[in-house]
């Protein structure tokens, strides 16, 4: 395995173990829960389908000019094609944003915030507003703003080292486990979602996220600065992913105390 890579999953192996052991999996206990998950994980998935987009846009040129390797830019375009090739149950391709959306659609989340996001984004290209207009949570805008600063920087090896690093890969399996008994309960509202990660888990994981390790190994080589770069960026993309997760936890926890709070109320009026 390269070095730099074998140092940066050693140095960011804290912060992933604790992704992976998140106390936001233990929470979601149930199909509006699992919403309120989808809610924030939204803001997510479009930000690194946009950062994908960069990617490919950073390799783009009319006229064509010398760059990347041709192997390079290869990868970089396999990827970008399997990201927005996704089938969905009915055969229809889809990017992995647009899975995701339909997957909340078809739950019954609540897909207001990222709709009126995106829609005041186009209108006016300010994120603030945007924010501002759709009510979007702080730790969302949070990781969308890390996100943009990377597509910002136009730094290509920073893009592919965060697409590689800073993806959705550390669900544990109890939460897939999760799903996969939701999914017996409501088969006809979860399918979608079910069937997203499972690629995540599956074509994503294995073949992209190899994929995507030679593109970073190849734009960093051995410039050591870069690596360095690589190393500090995904270690600010990670703590963002727990933040994020923080975000659903505290949601999801206030959402509990109020349910616990008014039963309560009604069992003592009942006395």
């Amino acid at each position: 395995m390269n070095e730099y890579i074998e140092r940066i999953k050693q140095t960011t192996y804290p912060l992933r173990k604790q992704i992976i052991n998140h106390k936001v999996y233990s929470v979601i206990n149930d199909i509006d829960e699992l919403k309120i998950f989808m809610q924030y994980h939204v803001f997510a998935a479009w930000g690194f389908m946009s950062l994908l987009k960069a990617l490919q846009n950073n390799h783009i040129s009319v006229p064509p000019f010398s760059g990347a390797s041709s192997d390079t830019k290869h990868l970089i375009h396999e990827i970008v094609v399997g990201g927005e090739s996704y089938l969905d149950s009915f055969g229809n391709r889809k990017n992995h944003f647009e899975l995701c959306l339909a997957a909340m659609h078809q739950c019954g989340a609540d897909t207001s915030q990222i709709e009126k996001f995106i829609d005041e984004l186009k209108s006016n290209g300010d994120f603030n507003l945007a924010y501002a207009s759709s009510q979007t949570p702080k730790p969302a805008r949070d990781f969308v703003d890390f996100i943009f600063k990377i597509i910002g920087s136009n730094k290509d090896y920073l893009q592919a080292a965060i697409f590689t690093f800073g993806r959705e890969d550390l669900i544990p399996e109890m939460f897939f486990s999760f799903i996969n008994e939701l999914h017996k309960k409501y088969l006809d509202r979860i399918s979608i979602f079910k069937h997203y990660f499972e690629i995540h888990r599956g074509v994503d994981n294995a073949y992209h996220g190899h994929l995507a390790l030679q593109i970073t190994s190849n734009l960093c080589g051995t410039n050591k600065q870069f690596w360095k770069e690589v190393e500090l960026a995904t270690m600010e993309s990670l703590q963002k992913r727990i933040d994020l997760w923080d975000g659903v936890y505290e949601h999801i926890t206030i959402r509990k105390k109020a349910i616990a709070k008014a039963d309560s109320k009604i069992v003592y009026r009942k006395r």
